[in-house]
């Protein structure tokens, strides 16, 4: 499996690196720990998880994620595996958090807080990738001075090796990356946003940025939430996958479901279906290999509730698109434009 190297750290992950935000809800343990096998077995050496996770967020199984990781890394040497996590974004920004009474905010306290309770759960005195889930709508130049300077701290006291940010902007990316260079911090090495074949908007600007500053993306949702493997083509669409669900749900899970789940994407799909056909591999297999075939992405992360979810993302890490393959790819997303809005 190919690997790359973070932004301008020393760290160096495999191109594929195994999301976790099913486990504890969509996956019980014992199908989370065959996940992780499945992934490490197949030479995956990077996995990403969150403190607020799994999803959907509720107080029952908050934490559950990381926990379910702590247990499965115990029985692995620890330098084998890159491990990622996050502390949660404020609660006066898209969503109140459950976890810390929905008083979560971005600043020193919080950081201190969220990590000594991430080390506990993942057994283990250190986290290689910190990151900040999503960012403070409200943050100024002190704001994000008081962040970088807290996660200078964690890496001083070897807590963490690197950081980087999630659901950025190219305004707040830039703002902390100044922040750091003009008072020597730890800096932003990789950047995690949702970037995907029906999800091109991270090359409007963010990619420059990346480019320019040495800062990695780490694409969630590859697959669009599972929208781009084609099950929400057929009828009537699976009864358990993850949107049949957030259809009844609360309104952020139908307003995200909206987002992930129209007429645009299904289109979308319907076309990639077709070519995927046409190369021989399943649009999955397809989805996954044009998001790692880009210069700004060091690591897509993938997800799944079963392990025999995986074998068709995983199949991505020996697949490299021709040209005309990306050629007609960018003329199908280009025809349907921004299908997710």
């Amino acid at each position: 499996m190919k690997k790359n190297r973070l932004g301008a750290s020393p760290l160096v992950v495999t191109d594929i690196c195994m999301g976790t935000m099913t486990f504890g809800s969509f996956a019980d343990e014992n199908e989370s720990l065959r996940i992780l096998d499945a992934a490490f077995e197949r030479g995956v050496n990077f996995l990403d998880t969150a403190e607020i996770y799994p999803v959907p967020p509720e107080e029952k199984w908050v934490h559950r994620t990381e926990e379910i990781v702590g247990r499965w890394l115990k029985q692995r040497r620890r330098d084998s595996v890159i491990v990622a996590s996050k502390v949660a974004g404020p609660a006066h920004g898209w969503f109140v958090p459950p976890l810390r009474s929905g008083m979560t905010a971005l600043d020193a306290h919080q950081i201190r807080t969220a990590i000594e309770g991430s080390l506990r759960r993942l057994q283990t005195d250190y986290i290689d990738l910190y990151q900040t889930h999503w960012p403070d709508p409200g943050a100024n130049a002190s704001t994000h001075q008081e962040v970088m300077e807290a996660l200078d701290d964690l890496k001083r006291e070897g807590k963490i090796r690197v950081a980087g940010c999630s659901n950025e902007t190219p305004w707040g990316l830039m703002k902390a990356l100044h922040q750091s260079e003009m008072n020597g911090l730890i800096r932003y090495e990789t950047i995690q946003n949702n970037f995907s074949i029906l999800n091109r908007r991270f090359e409007d600007s963010l990619a420059e940025v990346c480019r320019k500053e040495n800062v990695s993306l780490l694409p969630y949702s590859p697959l669009a939430g599972g929208v781009a493997t084609g099950k929400y083509n057929v009828e009537p669409p699976p009864e358990n996958a993850r949107f049949s669900r957030y259809a009844k749900e609360g309104v952020r899970q139908q307003k995200q479901r909206n987002r992930f789940l129209n007429e645009k994407t299904l289109d979308t799909t319907a076309e990639l279906m077709t070519l995927a056909a046409e190369l021989n591999m399943s649009v999955t297999t397809l989805a996954v290999a044009w998001s790692k075939q880009h210069d700004f992405v060091a690591s897509t992360i993938i997800g799944a509730s079963s392990a025999d979810q995986l074998e068709d993302s995983l199949k991505a890490a020996d697949v490299v698109l021709t040209d005309e393959t990306l050629k007609r790819i960018d003329e199908i997303t280009g025809r349907i434009l921004y299908p997710m809005g």
